[in-house]
């Protein structure tokens, strides 16, 4: 009860403000995304890596995103074979499945949790997954017919990535960034986290949920909230990573759908409601998974 009250609620609650305000107001949630997209959330990142010394650790979280990501997709494609599914549902399984929301969602449970150091590596995660989702999730989105050099052309246009090289060639090269300029960055910054939270209660008021068929999505919601973090639990075992990363990488496993693969769903037409279904139920049910998750962590 301590850990819904303490963690989940807060960050609910945030969510709760942008559902009902998307519902009343009706925002240009594009606009206000990609404010957050372009503009807070390089500035997030560019300060996470200047203040960070990169290590092996770093690594490890690419290797542990590529694992987790990789088992996913395999578990999925092999059952999607055994049960003699259409390209285009196993397509919106693995988006609704490998997928999970580890930037607005993740990064914030995170910080209540755990704490800042925590929380700077969930930031290293969220990157690195969204060099992923902006990969295999449009691959998978576009059931193989989309170009990879388009895909991986959106991973060098995202300034995140740019923002992250600043960071780290500032911080190797101990370059320094006058005060002022900084506390610019630092505002900025911290603007990011509460934005985004907003964004995802906003995209969650858009989604609507039309002929779900509860047999697929009940797998698809085991895989993501439940199998998931056991995968993760395996992978931290083979990773010689501190406690308090293992935490991170086994909770970040445990979050629910990620609400961009809604998009990805209907531009490419990959079981659309589906995928928009199981980013709702999974949000939902996941005040009850992570909180008896992190009571064990914590």
């Amino acid at each position: 009860m301590t850990i819904l009250v303490q963690v989940i609620i807060p960050v609910f609650l945030v969510f709760l403000l942008g559902y009902t305000g998307q519902k009343v107001f009706s925002f240009d949630i594009k606009s206000i995304s990609t404010t957050a997209l372009y503009i807070m959330t390089p500035a997030l990142v560019f300060r996470t890596f200047y203040e960070t010394k990169l290590d092996s650790t770093y690594l490890y979280i690419m290797v542990y995103g590529l694992l987790l990501s990789g088992t996913i997709i395999l578990l999925i494609k092999g059952l999607a074979v055994l049960r003699g599914y259409e390209e285009s549902l196993t397509s919106g399984l693995i988006l609704a499945t490998a997928f999970m929301n580890n930037g607005n969602f993740g990064a914030p449970v995170i910080l209540f949790a755990f704490g800042e150091r925590a929380f700077q590596y969930a930031v290293a995660i969220m990157l690195f997954h969204m060099l992923i989702m902006s990969t295999a999730g449009i691959y998978y989105a576009a059931k193989g017919k989309f170009p990879v050099t388009e895909a991986l052309g959106s991973v060098v246009k995202m300034p995140i990535v740019h923002a992250a090289v600043l960071g780290l060639v500032w911080q190797y090269f101990q370059l320094p960034v006058p005060g002022n300029l900084y506390k610019t960055v630092d505002m900025v910054a911290d603007a990011a986290i509460p934005t985004i939270m907003l964004v995802l209660g906003m995209q969650l008021a858009e989604i609507r949920t039309f002929n779900l068929d509860w047999g697929k999505a009940a797998l698809a919601l085991a895989v993501r909230l439940l199998i998931s973090p056991l995968i993760a639990w395996g992978i931290v075992l083979l990773l010689p990573v501190e406690s308090i990363l293992a935490k991170v990488m086994i909770v970040e496993a445990a979050m629910p759908t990620a609400a961009i693969t809604t998009m990805y769903a209907l531009q490419y037409d990959s079981s659309p409601d589906l995928v928009s279904s199981i980013t709702f139920i999974s949000t939902l049910l996941s005040i009850v998974t992570l909180s008896v998750l992190l009571s064990f962590l914590v």
